[in-house]
């Protein structure tokens, strides 16, 4: 395969837009495009699962990085009960988490905030409210025509995506 600069040169001068679809030339560009796609999702759904979902995840990781818990495990044993406190911890304080998105939703978003050039029709906005709903455990209305409610879904699933896809 080549080097991702030659994919990206000629995709931003459109060259694969022009092409016949069955070329040798495409279905390499489509290998390629789809290997990246699969590297950022997979890279995405790590980021978000490493999230803390409580108090009790978040106590665990600083104790782990300032070495108590070696300390801990030294003196007290292995079986110390630090798992069964840190759910305990977890149930009481409860974060508030998002949810990873699938696949094919991942393709979606990335794929519209690659190429969206400011308007968006019903049917997109429809599935972008969709993914919202799923993403942040929402109940937003998808046949919205408010505008700046529209917005603000956007604007939250494009932090959303620049916080978990790094």
């Amino acid at each position: 395969m080549k080097p991702d600069k030659y994919y990206l040169d000629l995709e931003e001068r459109g060259y694969y837009n022009t092409i016949d679809k069955r070329s040798k030339d495409y279905r390499e560009y489509k290998q390629w495009k789809y290997t990246k796609v699969e590297d950022g999702y997979t890279s995405h759904k790590k980021s978000v699962e490493k999230q803390s979902k409580g108090l009790g995840d978040t106590i665990a990781k600083i104790t782990k990085a300032t070495g108590i818990e070696k300390v801990v495990k030294f003196i007290a044993g292995e079986d110390c009960g630090c798992d069964e406190r840190q759910d305990r911890w977890n149930k009481v304080f409860r974060y508030k988490t998002v949810n990873c998105l699938s696949e094919e939703d991942y393709v979606f978003i990335t794929s519209f905030f690659n190429n969206n050039k400011g308007r968006i029709d019903f049917d997109t906005k429809y599935i972008l409210i969709g993914i919202y709903n799923d993403v942040f455990n929402t109940n937003e209305d998808r046949n919205t025509s408010c505008n700046s409610c529209v917005i603000k879904i956007v604007n939250n699933l494009k932090r959303y995506m620049n916080e978990y896809s790094k």
